[in-house]
């Protein structure tokens, strides 16, 4: 494969993003590519917080940033973006470019694409919610029917894609990067105790929560009842709460700031920290969709709170969904009651996302792809296997 990269010209293959997970999710891609990746972050998450220190974190170059992006509605936001990729798309085209997920920097980079007629990728392919009400499940179907190459990261992605229509010879089943992403930021043993030392937190006798979905955020009664049952808990056993800039926003300008009186409020955390925090949590309680793959890697139980999810390999074992309000107590306390054995359980199961691998099957597809001389078409290379080595071995 390394001979197909290093034949490519320097920043051939546009690489765009604008959020945090997008940064994890596709580090392990870009260092793949090397010099062939050209980043382009759209600024969706604008914050230095969320992703500015990541870039050092997780050992990336500096990308081109776009403008005009962050903070705006969803509409200014895909609008802007696409202005701004399509701009640079027309002044030095790349050979393919590659988007993630289903974000708003990700469809811009999907529109811009398909309008210069440029080969697209899309990595975490054929997820759905059958949520309507999601702006994500929108963003996700465009991009999967706009795209050349579909990487799906599990069989079951794969057979929502075929069942929509997707022709086999587009789709390949890769396995999800988030897989190796776990693997290489997780701390190791000795520093993921300092860090818990340092909080005063014992290993398996807390809860770590995130919430910053719309959903959970944008209506105050949605908040205050996360808020309650996060506080509820809090009086068991601690609770702690990386604060997302957003999430603070909505909390003050509801008045719920007492709500957090009796958690462990933190800044947003490094992804390394996160990971350290996720690794030796009782029960993790959380909106997020990569939250929901990376408990699979970790070993660690985890409600979703939301009423949706595109992810539902992680209810198989490892998750319970959870609308926000007194449900949220009730899933945590029978998961706290399965205690050291329902630990032991989770963690010698393999994620079903992978075996660590997807970011360098991406980059070959890529290869081929951006090269037009592909071997084998996407549908014949073999599906990943689920992790047999899992982070949470360590």
């Amino acid at each position: 494969m390394n001979h197909l990269i290093n034949a490519f010209p320097s920043r051939s293959v546009a690489v765009v993003l604008g959020t945090r997970p997008e940064l994890v999710k596709l580090a392990e891609l870009i260092r793949t590519l090397g010099p062939a990746a050209r980043v382009l972050h759209t600024g969706q998450h604008y914050d230095d917080d969320l992703s500015g220190s990541f870039l050092n974190e997780l050992g990336l170059p500096a990308p081109e940033y776009l403008t005009g992006v962050g903070g705006r509605p969803r509409a200014l936001q895909v609008a802007n973006a696409l202005a701004g990729l399509d701009e640079r798309f027309a002044a030095e085209p790349p050979l393919a470019v590659v988007v993630q997920g289903d974000t708003n920097a990700a469809l811009a980079g999907a529109l811009a694409a398909n309008a210069r007629d440029l080969p697209l990728v899309h990595v975490e392919a054929g997820l759905r919610s059958h949520d309507r009400a999601m702006p994500e499940e929108h963003n996700r179907v465009l991009i999967d029917r706009l795209a050349d190459v579909l990487c799906a990261a599990t069989p079951d992605n794969r057979e929502l894609l075929l069942a929509e229509g997707v022709p086999a010879e587009r789709i390949a089943v890769t396995g999800n990067t988030v897989v190796e992403a776990v693997q290489d930021h997780l701390p190791p043993p000795e520093e993921r105790a300092g860090l818990l030392a340092l909080g005063g937190l014992v290993p398996d006798g807390y809860v770590l929560a995130t919430v910053h979905r719309p959903e959970n955020t944008d209506a105050p009664a949605a908040l205050t009842a996360v808020l309650e049952e996060l506080a509820a808990l809090a009086r068991e056993l601690p609770v702690v709460l990386p604060l997302h800039p957003r999430t603070r926003a909505r909390i003050e300008a509801a008045g719920l700031l007492p709500l957090l009186d009796g958690l462990t409020v933190l800044p947003p955390a490094g992804y390394g920290t996160f990971l350290a925090l996720a690794r030796h949590a009782a029960l993790i309680v959380s909106d997020s969709g990569g939250v929901q793959e990376e408990t699979t890697v970790l070993g660690r139980p985890l409600l979703v709170v939301r009423r949706s999810t595109e992810r539902p390999e992680a209810l198989a074992d490892f998750a319970d969904l959870v609308a926000p309000g007194p449900g949220i107590g009730a899933a945590a306390r029978r998961r706290l009651a399965e205690g050291a054995s329902g630990l032991r359980r989770l963690g010698a199961l393999p994620s079903p996302y992978g075996d660590g691998t997807a970011s360098h099957r991406i980059a070959a597809l890529i290869a081929e792809l951006a090269a037009g001389r592909s071997t084998a078409t996407p549908a014949t290379r073999p599906a990943a296997a689920p992790s047999r080595v899992p982070a949470h071995a360590a």
